[in-house]
């Protein structure tokens, strides 16, 4: 049975005016979004990965803008809002969004129970009382030990651990179709990593909201996802399921992001790395955005963007070593057997969430 699109974004681009100049960060892209997936988006720090998602919600910077395309979501082209009101229905209550830093979602001024309470109020109608037992309720839910006592502690008194618990129980409370995870993990120690993904894991099982994780670390994506959108240059550059991206993948940047997973590492051998930095928007881009950084570019990359190749039914890559008259290439010896290597990883994952229980809170 086909799956239902929840999310339909088409030829979408995006720019900021920056002193007196228009940079297109984000270059038509293409993408679908289906009911109750986890779909990852994977790439660097500067690839355009937050400021394309923002645009679901609305929460571009004031000097952005949508030059063209079109984001279909209930029949509704969320690109046509011009108005704020028109987002109070979308933006938490339907498209929720968790931040890496909580602090920015949490007000330090006022008790985490009052903010979800808050929430409660606002989106559901409920009265003050029946927020309060649903706002602990909500923290129990996402395992804030003696969530009654809890309730009325400040953001500061919690851990980042529990602060990132509180944001996940806020957008919980919103009850949205779709969940949008950016780097909700990054600034946390591995164990504590671990279980809130195993958490999200778990309520999207149990809530049956659509997730899209945006991270720029593979080694997240292997436990998380069910599709992989890998981003460069503000354009997605390979897609397809996590077996596709990490035992099928087409892209050079895709290949360079697997071989610089630190989990895959030897102690007897440097740690693979990308040479060189992401593109700037403060001018055109001409060719393949990574042909700079690509040690297997070509002539053609330096001249024309490449199109999107379709591999397989749910496979593409955008590189024009899929062209027929393109020369073949082996995989970086790294990234062969990556099954393997992947479900030692998972594994080691796997204990730490066992060991690791909540002692870090």
């Amino acid at each position: 049975m086909e799956k239902k699109k929840v999310l339909e974004v088409k030829d979408l681009s995006v720019g900021f005016v920056s002193h007196g100049k228009k940079m297109h960060v984000i270059r038509d892209i293409s993408l679908d979004v289906y009911e109750g997936e986890t779909l990852a988006i994977v790439g660097e720090s500067g690839s355009g990965k937050s400021v394309f998602t923002k645009t679901f919600t609305g929460m571009l910077d004031a000097n952005g803008f949508i030059s063209s395309g079109s984001i279909m979501f209930d029949g509704m082209d969320l690109t046509q809002f011009k108005d704020p009101k028109q987002w109070l229905g979308i933006r938490g209550k339907r498209i929720a969004t968790i931040f890496q830093d909580p602090m920015t979602s949490l007000n330090p001024l006022f008790s985490i129970g009052y903010q979800i309470s808050e929430v409660l109020r606002l989106h559901h109608g409920l009265s003050k009382e029946e927020a309060k037992e649903e706002a602990i309720n909500l923290l129990r839910k996402v395992r804030i030990p003696e969530p009654e006592k809890r309730y009325n502690d400040y953001p500061f008194q919690y851990s980042g651990g529990m602060r990132q618990r509180v944001v996940i129980a806020i957008a919980l409370a919103c009850r949205p179709e779709i969940l949008i995870c950016d780097e909700p993990t990054t600034a946390l120690d591995v164990t504590v990593q671990a279980q809130i993904l195993s958490l999200i894991k778990e309520l999207q099982e149990e809530y049956k909201w659509t997730t899209i994780f945006i991270t720029h670390d593979l080694g997240v994506v292997a436990n998380v996802a069910d599709r992989v959108a890998v981003m460069y240059g503000g354009q997605i550059v390979e897609y397809g399921t996590v077996e596709d991206i990490f035992y099928r993948s087409a892209h050079p940047y895709t290949w360079a992001l697997l071989a610089s997973l630190p989990q895959l590492g030897s102690k007897d051998e440097p740690l693979s790395y990308i040479p060189g930095n992401p593109p700037v928007f403060t001018s055109e881009i001409i060719g393949d955005a990574f042909a700079i950084r690509n040690k297997y570019a070509m002539r053609i990359d330096f001249l024309m963007d490449p199109p999107m190749f379709k591999i397989s039914e749910t496979h593409s890559a955008k590189t024009w070593l899929l062209d027929p008259r393109a020369p073949k290439i082996e995989k970086p010896a790294l990234i062969q057997n990556l099954s393997k290597k992947i479900e030692e990883v998972s594994n080691e994952l796997m204990k730490e969430i066992e060991i690791g229980g909540d002692k870090n809170e």
